[in-house]
């Protein structure tokens, strides 16, 4: 009996060390929210929230946004339906992509203050590779879950 004991604790013991790893490749491999400006894709580093939980959520089937021009230093689109928000007075500048008034979405390719939701921060761009992107006329944002 004893020994019998001790084989099953042994493959117990291997089944967990065998588990393990593919639990953490598999965490590895969770569907990622991507965007691409016109063609371009873009990294991101999203934040932690339940805004882009939501919008995550909405592009599990691909999302198109229509961007406009605004200000001088931001593409504004509307999403097509309100997110959840927390807005604080935010200081954004160039690659920080926000939610403004719920429902619309905010890439900015230079500085403005007011009060949004962040979203994340393009990565792999710099601030003229922003400006290049966003800042010859309107665009289209396309979000995809991959």
């Amino acid at each position: 009996m004893k020994k019998i004991l001790v084989i099953l604790l042994a493959v117990m013991l291997t089944m967990i060390r065998t588990a393990a790893p593919a639990l953490s490749e598999s965490e590895e491999e969770k569907p990622m929210l991507r965007m691409k400006i016109n063609d371009t894709p873009v990294e991101v580093d999203w934040e932690d929230n339940e805004s882009v939980a939501a919008l995550k959520e909405l592009a599990a089937d691909g999302l198109t946004i229509r961007m406009s021009m605004y200000g001088g230093f931001e593409q504004v689109g509307a999403i097509g339906e309100s997110l959840p928000s927390r807005d604080e007075q935010t200081s954004a500048s160039s690659g920080d992509i926000v939610l403004y008034s719920g429902d619309q979405l905010v890439v900015f390719y230079g500085r403005n203050a007011w009060a949004y939701t962040r979203l994340g921060h393009i990565t792999d761009k710099t601030p003229e590779e922003m400006r290049e992107l966003l800042g010859n006329g309107d665009v289209t944002i396309t979000l995809s879950v991959e």
